[in-house]
């Protein structure tokens, strides 16, 4: 399977495949709203405002698999994102990234990046960097903020 063949469910249930992405440099996070790493929507927000005439995208896919931290509807998870952080990139539906129900999105990213504690997603905010190509670049753990990431973006969006 390639990045492109890969189909995922928006916030509101729609079906959109990463062809739609195709050409554009991605952040793929897995997010939740009740979780100590929560502020850094701030952070996605100003990379994606500062890159998106560029052609960047973040791709936000809320996960409660960790500590029951995701609760909530998708609408009163864009909510929340929407007043407390001003989030104007795109969100998904809830998803898991590990285990029997995984996303077959996460799989595939987990596949081509592991971490140094293996492939296993270890907490929400874990950061997935793609090329206008589909192919990933980097992985990053929660620990890693947006503006420690922002060099990589930068560079990735200057490559046409």
């Amino acid at each position: 399977m390639e990045f492109f063949d890969i189909k995922v469910r928006d916030m509101y249930g729609r079906t959109v495949t990463m062809q739609e992405y195709k050409g554009k440099v991605l952040l793929i996070v897995n997010t939740a709203t009740g979780c100590g790493f929560t502020p850094q929507y701030e952070g996605l927000e100003n990379l994606y405002k500062k890159y998106k005439r560029e052609g960047f995208e973040i791709l936000d896919f809320p996960c409660n698999q960790f500590g029951g931290q995701a609760p909530g509807t998708a609408e009163e998870i864009n909510n929340f994102c929407t007043m407390k952080y001003g989030v104007s990139f795109r969100q998904f539906e809830k998803i898991d990234v590990n285990g029997e129900n995984e996303s077959p999105l996460f799989t595939f990213l987990k596949s081509k990046k592991s971490s140094i504690l293996g492939t296993k997603i270890k907490w929400n905010f874990t950061k997935f960097l793609i090329n206008r190509n589909g192919e990933v670049i980097a992985r990053y753990s929660p620990m890693d903020t947006p503006e420690r990431i922002d060099k990589d973006i930068m560079r990735l969006c200057s490559q046409k």
